[in-house]
């Protein structure tokens, strides 16, 4: 594995601006959100209001992407999707979001998820998730990807590889009639071919017009995840794997969740609605 020095805590930038004709989420300037007490089940024109936000979130990390090099903050990639995502009429979903002070989540190696942006400058070799969810006609639209930056090592690069294979496969998974845990199931049986660790206590989740609505989705085969999958059901799969263990600390800023044993990590996301015949995808570019 690469030889990188373990990350630190950066400075963190004053919060940015949002004009103030862009709908806000419910939960911002609140502790946190309202429990979502509405359906699972949504109906075409949610889902088409969420094809919408699904994807300007998907450009607007598409466009940090491109941004991705040595020498570059990951403050800068949160300028350049928050920009993205004003400029297209969107709230970027996590600004606010339980105090949460940036608009989009950078996790860089170690990190598993919820890193804030801030001047730490990326490594070549590093491998970078960028979390990006939009808000646009009072619904969300979540995804994530992992990218390579400048020349990475082996072993970091097949765990990206096979971390965007396993949310594939899951996807594959999804039909209207099966518990939710066959989709854990297909990406806890893949991950174990390599030896990767599975998350467990990060998981997809349902999403509408809540940005968490309760329901749970786990990447490992649980017992517990028995909830049917129906036609017009929304939620997230947003796998991740480790090279060692799935257990994890968390830094004293609340949010960053780092790897147990600092080895890396690796994860992909997609927003989906359920169909007739398995899924489509709601965040494509």
């Amino acid at each position: 594995m690469s030889g990188q020095s373990l990350l630190v805590p950066g400075e963190i930038t004053p919060v940015r601006s949002v004009p103030g004709n862009i709908r806000r989420p419910e939960y911002v300037g609140k502790p946190a959100p309202t429990p979502y007490t509405g359906p699972e089940v949504q109906d075409s024109d949610t889902v088409e209001r969420m094809r919408i936000a699904g994807r300007i979130a998907a450009q607007a990390m598409e466009e940090a992407a491109k941004h991705i090099a040595p020498g570059v903050t990951t403050d800068e990639l949160d300028r350049v999707a928050h920009d993205f995502m004003v400029d297209h009429g969107a709230y970027p979903s996590t600004l606010g979001y339980r105090g949460f002070p940036k608009s989009l989540c950078t996790s860089l190696n170690e990190v598993i998820c919820h890193g804030i942006p801030d001047s730490t400058v990326l490594r070549d070799g590093d491998i970078v998730n960028l979390d990006v969810t939009a808000y646009i006609n009072g619904v969300h639209g979540d995804n994530n990807a992992t990218y390579l930056c400048g020349d990475v090592d082996e072993e970091s690069r097949l765990l990206v590889e096979r971390t965007q294979e396993s949310l594939n496969r899951a996807i594959k998974a999804v039909r209207p009639g099966r518990q939710i845990n066959v989709i854990g199931r297909v990406i806890e049986s893949y991950a174990k071919r390599f030896g990767y660790g599975v998350v467990r206590d990060f998981t997809g989740h349902g999403i509408n017009s809540s940005f968490h609505s309760g329901l749970i989705i786990p990447h490992y085969d649980s017992p517990h995840a028995t909830t049917v999958m129906q036609p017009g059901m929304t939620f997230t799969i947003e796998p991740m794997l480790t090279l060692g263990t799935h257990e994890y600390d968390l830094w004293e800023d609340g949010w960053t969740v780092v790897t147990k044993d600092r080895k890396r990590t690796a994860q992909f996301e997609h927003t989906l609605v359920v169909t007739e015949t398995g899924a489509e995808i709601l965040t494509l570019p």
